[in-house]
């Protein structure tokens, strides 16, 4: 995927607000393919059938079984409908409080307390910091409780056939959905997830889950559903994997100096780029520091941040800079109140 698209390739934050409210399951397994299904529905239009038969080919399953799988799908009109309005396209006054507010702060230090021990293991495994790891998941599921009330088949099958916009990929990744269900032995027609099929507690799409999915604890299965060991262990997998370096400033507050025309946004630069064309920081940051300028659109006024390296790896997970300053702003927030009310050191 490429970076800094407009277009948000993964909105699993966007299920927040109309997702289910999670409760533990067991991971369903495939079924046994029984006699041929009716073709109905998706099964009977040519353009799947044409996909089931290229996928049967390139990747080594049985016709069969995949017909099984399509013959369960279902279109849904709400899942068109969530994705032609994504909450990125809010401006940043609206989006921010959807994210930063009591209730995720609160529950960040909750959760970051009930795993302090697994979330210090990764950091220390893979070099991501734990206030990162939690902010991740408290937008993407605020915590595990909201993991999203459509099966994932359905997502995938609707926006690959009946959204022409961005068919190629959801195509791409109901392909790679299907082979995770048969390399895991999931039934394809049971798990759930987001409108846009990104799953599990980080709400990873398929080709993600193949690619980042790790077993941390080592028990032999890789479970983004119910096992937190995993589920932190692949975030953080998925982040140093991107590219992430280390620990330290994300974004820096900016502003314009007078008479400056704003430089193009969202575009890789060096922080001295940036200060030649009139950009000034609130705090010294190298000349050849990877930077980008970021402009954020408030009730009033038109904010700018210059974001560094470890911010652009945050748009790899979600490619909207107002999700990436969602995390940085969480992640602060959090890390601030368990320092204060734990008196641990800062993190």
């Amino acid at each position: 995927m490429k970076m800094w698209s407009s277009f948000r390739l993964v909105p699993a934050a966007l299920l927040l607000l109309t997702a289910c409210v999670h409760q533990p399951i067991s991971l369903p397994r495939t079924p046994v393919t029984a006699a041929p299904p009716p073709a109905t529905g998706y099964l009977a239009r040519d353009d799947v059938r044409q996909f089931i038969v290229d996928v049967a080919g390139r990747q080594s399953l049985e016709k069969s079984w995949l017909e099984q799988a399509f013959a369960g799908a279902h279109r849904r009109q709400p899942i068109l409908d969530a994705i032609a309005k994504p909450y990125e396209a809010k401006p940043w006054y609206q989006y921010e409080p959807l994210f930063l507010s009591e209730a995720r702060i609160a529950g960040g230090l909750d959760f970051w307390n009930a795993h302090a021990e697994l979330l210090a293991k990764a950091e220390t495994q893979y070099g991501v910091p734990a206030r990162i790891i939690v902010a991740i998941l408290g937008v993407e599921t605020f915590y595990g409780r909201q993991r999203g009330g459509y099966p994932v088949m359905d997502a995938l099958t609707t926006l690959g056939f009946d959204y022409p916009p961005r068919a190629p990929f959801f195509r791409s990744e109901l392909e790679q959905y299907l082979l995770m269900c048969h390399e895991q032995s999931f039934d394809p027609l049971t798990l759930m997830g987001s409108y846009a099929g990104a799953m599990g507690a980080p709400q990873f799409m398929p080709d993600s889950f193949r690619q980042y999915a790790v077993d941390f604890d080592g028990d032999g299965k890789r479970d983004l559903w119910n096992d937190w060991a995993d589920i932190i262990g692949s975030v953080a997998n998925y982040f140093q994997q991107h590219g992430w370096q280390g620990d330290g400033v994300l974004a820096v507050p900016a502003a314009l100096a007078a008479g400056a025309q704003p430089p193009a946004t969202l575009q890789v630069s060096t922080v001295g780029a940036l200060r030649q064309a009139g950009v000034m920081l609130t705090q010294g940051l190298d000349d050849g520091a990877e930077a980008m300028l970021v402009a954020l659109e408030e009730e009033h006024e038109t904010r700018y941040w210059v974001v560094l390296h470890n911010f652009r790896v945050i748009t790899q997970y979600n490619k909207s800079p107002l999700y990436a300053m969602a995390i940085v702003e969480l992640a602060d927030a959090v890390a601030d109140r368990r320092t204060a009310e734990l008196h641990v050191a800062p993190p």
